[in-house]
């Protein structure tokens, strides 16, 4: 059985060292992802999807920014971190609110948008105690 063992264990060796780790997507292409998710869930118009990606872009790269700031500056509390997270979500919520019709927006909330809204006033309501 050792004979099998070494051939195995260079096979997985190998393989490993032959797969390139993949590439982090860019804030563009997050966003452009994102807004194709929710043209398709939401039956978005084009204007709407322009909107969508615009604000992802702006709100992605802000959020980035931000936390790249607070890792520089050796920020290792977690909240913290969850804190800003929760703020560009709502950023990005209240943007979605004024260019969905009422449809749309039923619709986005019920696809986790409002478990997710849930989640960060549950946050919210225990950071200000």
């Amino acid at each position: 059985m050792r004979r099998y063992f070494l051939p195995i264990f260079l096979a997985f060796s190998l393989v490993a060292m032959a797969q390139t780790p993949e590439k982090e997507p860019s804030v563009e292409e997050l966003a452009a992802k994102e807004a194709e998710r929710l043209e398709n869930l939401l039956n978005l118009e084009a204007w709407q999807v322009f909107y969508v990606d615009s604000t992802l872009q702006h709100d992605y790269k802000a959020l980035q920014e931000e936390l790249r700031d607070m890792q520089q500056a050796k920020v290792e509390n977690y909240d913290l971190y969850m804190i800003v997270r929760d703020k560009w979500a709502e950023r990005i919520d209240s943007s979605y609110h004024r260019f969905f019709s009422e449809q749309q927006w039923t619709k986005y909330m019920k696809s986790g948008a409002a478990r997710a809204k849930k989640a960060r006033d549950k946050r919210k309501a225990k950071a200000g105690k």
